[in-house]
């Protein structure tokens, strides 16, 4: 069952070093679940519902919801834990989250999958409202997830191989999409800006991009942190947790080793 602090909404499991899994936009911490065994049984990992998001309560009124608040707020959500610099992990919106406490001197590492905010310049707003199109029919929605073929095309955006998720797990992960409260702030606060200044991160920096991403193309070279290594996840989309749960469980594992030399080459 969750715990809660500082009204962010969270579960903790395992010992060892301290890692933290951050979602992307419109996730919940449910994206870590194919993981979060593997994991604990070698870090003390920590997923949480951003602020927004799933369970937990946004950032204050007058805070602006950008991946540099987000940061700031987890942070001191950990101090409270007595977590001080951790592991950070993040997907999407949840990589640029990690990159910018990376960034403040709040993590030891990060390991970004597919991260967002790495792009050449701000997306700008979508054309195409899909998500306010899909909580005025979201009882109509959810009934059509319930088949196979419809599921696996709303998924298909996010995940490479759909028919991995279990039932369960996809329709939540649609529930979770079209009910977070904090969608369209972040969403606006993240398409208004880029991440800047990568050249101030100096800890161990591992991207793994989804060889099937739909979403967002790999970040040139000069975007990156310097040092960074840079992995191809084979068959896997935007959000690779449950296209191939070993490999991405092996990446957080290696990319959270203390110490660890940098890798170069291809995940396999």
């Amino acid at each position: 069952m969750p715990e809660s602090h500082d009204g962010i909404a969270y579960e903790r499991r395992g010992s060892g070093e301290p890692l933290v899994l951050i979602h992307g936009l419109g996730a919940t911490r449910l994206v870590w679940k194919p993981q979060f065994e593997a994991l604990a049984r070698e870090r003390d990992v920590i997923k949480i519902d951003m602020p927004g998001f799933g369970q937990s309560d946004p950032l204050p009124d007058g805070t602006a919801p950008t991946p540099a608040a987000l940061a700031a707020a987890i942070t001191r959500f950990l101090a409270g834990l007595g977590v001080e610099r951790p592991h950070v992990a993040g997907n999407s919106l949840g990589g640029w989250v990690a990159l910018e406490m990376a960034k403040a001197g709040d993590a030891a590492s990060a390991c970004l999958l597919s991260p967002a905010g790495l792009w050449q310049s701000p997306l700008g707003p979508r054309s195409v409202n899909t998500r306010g199109i899909a909580k005025v029919l979201k009882p109509l929605i959810l009934l059509l997830a319930r088949r196979e073929d419809v599921r696996s095309r709303m998924l298909n955006t996010v995940v490479g191989r759909p028919e991995n998720v279990p039932t369960e797990d996809a329709l939540q992960m649609i529930r979770d999409w079209i009910e977070a409260h904090g969608y369209e702030a972040s969403n606006e606060e993240m398409r208004r800006h880029v991440f800047e200044d990568p050249e101030q991160v100096t800890v161990p920096v591992t991207i793994a991009w989804g060889e099937l991403d739909r979403l967002v193309a790999p970040p040139k070279a000069h975007r990156r942190p310097p040092g960074t290594d840079f992995i191809v996840l084979e068959d896997c989309g935007h959000t690779p947790n449950w296209d191939d749960p070993e490999l991405v469980a092996r990446v957080l594992l290696e990319a959270s080793a203390s110490g660890r030399p940098a890798a170069t080459g291809r995940a396999a």
